[in-house]
């Protein structure tokens, strides 16, 4: 959603930082291209001259030219506005403190309020929710199935006692019921059958009018939501922010939530709805599937925006996907010293799986910007080819894949349908990947760390024979003078012969008799 304003930014940014001193014109320079790449992105004009208008202020300031790197201070600048512009601090959904707790959704047609529906309510059914869906949309053709539909793959139930529109063929479709009487009475139905949230899906206009207005109204006076949220489409552009006023002003909604912010439009509409609404983005919708939802924190959106990576994001998805157990296991394994076998290998790449898009995880990545091209061109089949070759070997094989020779090899390709190249070039990487994993395993944890194992190349046999070999000695205590080695030997110098074994010339070898000191030497040694 964000590439071409996040290459743009980082462009800039990367002039910015060849300049060790940042004058008034290289501050204006660098604002206009900023003001150039939000107008761009369809950023609302007056969201980009409030924003720009602090950049440019802050940048002239103290703070950046009193600083070390005035590039980064300028970059942490936009940042810390870019975070204020999307809203500042993340906030959760309110609960009523008497449930249910009732949700109203309001938006356009084709905004995505029935899926979001059964996005939100699967989101909260997994936190230990008991949430329904209330089909209010009676107008939409065949709104009502398709909230049925959404509910049944959610797990929750649809509380639909109208069928809506049916847009039969031949047939008018058109429905005769009204839709406050169905948000009414689905409250009521959550209420007496126990549901702690209600999500009361509305109908939707191709335009804003007065009559959408009006019915939005009548269903929030007559359940009284503890929050409205509005729905908008990320790529509508610079109409959102018109379509975002005239809900405020006929709904007054309490959130904003973005759906489609997986497409390939510019984006704008999310950094102008939360700053010209002044109502925050509670929610994002990310794909097509159910489990493309997410809260929307503004400060990782502003780190994505600026190709910084999202690392806490991938971390929480990797939480929910990650068996605890599983990973405990895999590491004891490790630590005991056995190797990493191919079963293993799938037994992660399935849990990786359910992470979701590996293009998505990928670009989470802090600098993944500047490999866009390559992200853009990578193959998600490719995760199932591996997968297909691996379940294409027997136990025995996947546990030792050095008994995998040439026959075995030409099987496992024509069970997988791929080449025998093609399992050549996963067993050579897995082998690779293996071998780093025991290296690892046997320093417990990543080389060039205090206690920790080397990789190949880090120079591990050079420093253990530094540290192991003892410090070469004189066998027979000689100097490496020759005249002064004869007068040793002849008992012509003027101290006595220092004996076999002794390091220091002292009567007797150092372990058996106490080092002589230098008088007042003993307090600096603490004895």
């Amino acid at each position: 959603m964000f590439a071409t304003l996040s290459d743009r930014l980082t462009s800039t940014f990367k002039n910015l930082r060849t300049k060790g001193r940042l004058s008034e014109a290289d501050i204006d320079a660098t604002v206009r291209e900023i003001r150039r790449a939000l107008l761009d992105a369809d950023v609302a004009v007056p969201v980009v001259r409030e924003f720009t208008g602090t950049v440019r202020e802050r940048a002239l300031s103290a703070e950046v030219s009193g600083a070390l790197n005035p590039a980064q201070q300028v970059v942490k600048i936009v940042n810390e506005e870019l975070v204020a512009i999307l809203g500042g601090e993340s906030r959760g959904l309110n609960l009523a403190k008497n449930p249910p707790t009732v949700i109203m959704l309001a938006g356009l047609q084709g905004a995505g309020k029935t899926t979001l529906a059964g996005k939100l309510a699967l989101n909260l059914r997994q936190q230990g929710h008991t949430p329904l869906l209330v089909a209010a949309d009676l107008q939409r053709p065949n709104a009502v199935t398709q909230l049925k539909v959404v509910g049944e793959r959610a797990g929750v139930p649809v509380y639909a006692p109208d069928a809506g529109n049916q847009g039969a063929e031949g047939q008018s479709g058109v429905s005769t019921g009204d839709p406050v009487t169905v948000a009414r009475a689905g409250v009521e139905t959550a209420r007496s059958r126990q549901h702690d949230v209600v999500i009361i899906d509305t109908a939707g206009r191709l335009g804003v009018d007065a009559e959408l207005m009006q019915q939005a109204a009548d269903i929030r006076d007559a359940t009284s939501p503890d929050e409205i949220l509005f729905v908008i489409d990320a790529m509508i552009g610079q109409d959102a922010v018109a379509t975002a006023q005239a809900f405020a002003e006929g709904v007054s909604f309490t959130g904003v939530v973005l759906s489609k912010l997986d497409g390939d439009a510019r984006g704008g509409a999310a950094l102008s709805v939360a700053r010209v609404t002044g109502q925050p983005i509670l929610f994002a919708s990310t794909g097509e599937k159910l489990t493309d939802f997410e809260v929307f924190h503004p400060d990782r959106m502003a780190s994505r925006i600026l190709d910084m990576g999202d690392v806490l994001t991938l971390i929480e998805q990797a939480e929910k996907a990650f068996d605890a157990d599983q990973a405990q296991d895999m590491a004891d394994k490790l630590a005991s010293g056995k190797d990493f076998t191919l079963a293993d290998f799938l037994v992660q790449m399935q849990q990786m799986r359910n992470m979701g898009s590996m293009k998505k995880m990928l670009g989470m990545l802090p600098g993944m910007g500047q490999m866009r091209e390559a992200l853009d061109n990578f193959d998600e089949r490719e995760v199932d080819r591996v997968e297909a070759i691996v379940r294409s070997m027997t136990p025995a094989e996947r546990e030792n894949p050095k008994i995998i020779n040439g026959s075995r090899r030409s099987r496992i390709a024509k069970g997988s349908g791929v080449t025998t190249t093609d399992v050549n070039q996963l067993l050579d990487r897995f082998a690779g990947a293996q071998k780093m994993m025991k290296q690892m395993s046997r320093g417990g944890g990543m080389p060039g760390m205090p206690g920790m194992g080397n990789l190949p190349g880090m120079g591990g046999k050079k420093q253990r024979g530094r540290q192991q070999a003892p410090a070469k000695k004189n066998k027979k205590g000689r100097s490496g003078n020759p005249a002064k080695r004869v007068a040793e030997q002849q008992g012509l110098t003027s101290g006595p012969a220092a004996p076999s074994g002794s390091a220091f010339g002292v009567g007797k070898p150092a372990d058996e008799a106490p080092l002589e000191l230098p008088p007042g030497l003993d307090k600096f040694l603490g004895r």
